[in-house]
């Protein structure tokens, strides 16, 4: 279930993370959803959607990081 838009992201997302941040988020989601199509592209018993939810949070920390305000900010 790839994402069209950043508005079609899960709330937990949308409500944490800068434009930007969805931006990077809804790629990386899109992208790791087509390439963990098959079971054994995967670790474990973990879905596909599962999988893709990892990898687009990975791609977010890459840049961003959680605040005291438990809002992400760009890193520095």
């Amino acid at each position: 279930m790839p994402y069209k838009s950043n508005s079609s992201l899960p709330d937990s997302v949308t409500n944490v993370l800068p434009k930007h941040a969805q931006d990077i988020y809804r790629e990386a989601f899109n992208h790791a959803w087509d390439q963990y199509e098959d079971k054994s592209e995967r670790r474990g018993d973990e879905s596909r959607e599962e999988t893709a939810h990892k990898v687009a949070w990975a791609a977010v920390k890459h840049g961003y990081q959680k605040g005291d305000d438990d809002r992400w900010h760009p890193k520095k």
